[in-house]
């Protein structure tokens, strides 16, 4: 063997040597997703869907969520993980207060896609997650189906374009939006509490739209302790409004899809350490739910807490 070639074979077994420790074949990439909470049924859903992502992309991915879920505890977690260096963070973040902290993952060269809720962030990645507008639109254009123009109707609500969809619609049907409660937060005393003034102040009131299932199921249960009937229309597909579905006891519900929600960013993930491009919002699309298709839809979500 002349000297020319073994000098070229010592530098191509040196050069397999070096390429070995640095990318180590049985590495995986890492992800961690840092949730709002991991105690309700939505979120438990959201977690299903990137559990089943890193198993199928081979990821070595951690799913955390502060206690207490606060924005400022949230903050904290990720203070840890920003130590970790993982290859992407995925993050569903409570407040634009989180942004400032988020930045710091962006100085280090570590992506950041935001999931579930979106915030008007230059340096985010991607967004996984339901166009709130359109949903809105959907839901309303739901109620209308179950109303006569000119009836007149309640909206309960949070806030956001959830609100603004669900108007579009109702007012191009020729809905009467004739009381909206906004600012609420999404638990049972307050929105009973709505509910009861409301129906006391409008008693021809003829439907309700409720911008979380959760609302829309303690809008309904004052409009039952009161024995009257109509459509209540909400949204995100919790289980218990899907078994009132399945009962015809309400009409429907517009459901966002949480599990794909989560599967979808484990995907954005895994593209992202590929080097591949991933849009800046990715939706994961809304569903109407109705009698028709309740049952399959409720098997799921059953199947998925198991």
């Amino acid at each position: 063997m002349n000297k020319g070639l073994k000098v070229l074979l010592i530098i191509f077994v040196i050069s397999t040597i070096l390429i070995g420790f640095i990318f180590k074949p049985d590495e995986k990439p890492k992800v961690v997703v840092v949730l709002k909470e991991l105690d309700t049924e939505y979120w438990q859903f959201v977690r299903a869907g990137v559990e089943r992502g890193f198993r199928e992309f081979n990821i070595d991915g951690e799913v955390i969520a502060p206690r207490f879920g606060s924005a400022k505890l949230q903050n904290a977690l990720l203070k840890k993980v920003l130590k970790e260096k993982p290859d992407v963070l995925v993050v569903s973040p409570f407040l634009s207060s989180n942004i400032p902290m988020l930045a710091q993952f962006d100085k280090k060269k570590i992506p950041v896609l935001l999931l579930d809720t979106d915030y008007p962030w230059e340096n985010k990645t991607s967004y996984i997650g339901t166009n709130n507008l359109e949903l809105g639109r959907k839901a309303g254009a739901l109620l209308a189906s179950k109303l006569q123009p000119g009836d007149k109707v309640a909206i309960i609500a949070g806030g956001g374009d959830r609100v603004k969809g669900a108007k579009i619609s109702l007012e191009a049907a020729g809905i009467n939006i004739t009381v909206e409660k906004l600012g609420l937060e999404n638990e049972a005393k307050p929105v009973k509490e709505a509910m009861e003034t409301i129906l006391w102040d409008y008693p021809d009131l003829k439907g309700v739209f409720a911008t979380t299932d959760i609302m829309a199921i303690n809008a309904f249960k004052v409009i039952e302790e009161h024995e009257l009937k109509m459509p209540v229309i909400g949204a995100d597909g919790i289980i218990e409004m899907i078994e009132l579905i399945e009962n015809e006891e309400l009409p429907g519900t517009v459901a966002q899809n949480p599990f794909d929600m989560g599967y979808l960013s484990i995907e954005a993930a895994m593209k992202v350490i590929n080097g591949e491009k991933v849009d800046r919002f990715i939706d994961s699309d809304v569903d109407f739910i109705i009698k028709g298709n309740s049952k399959q839809r409720l098997d799921f979500l059953e199947n998925l807490l198991e």
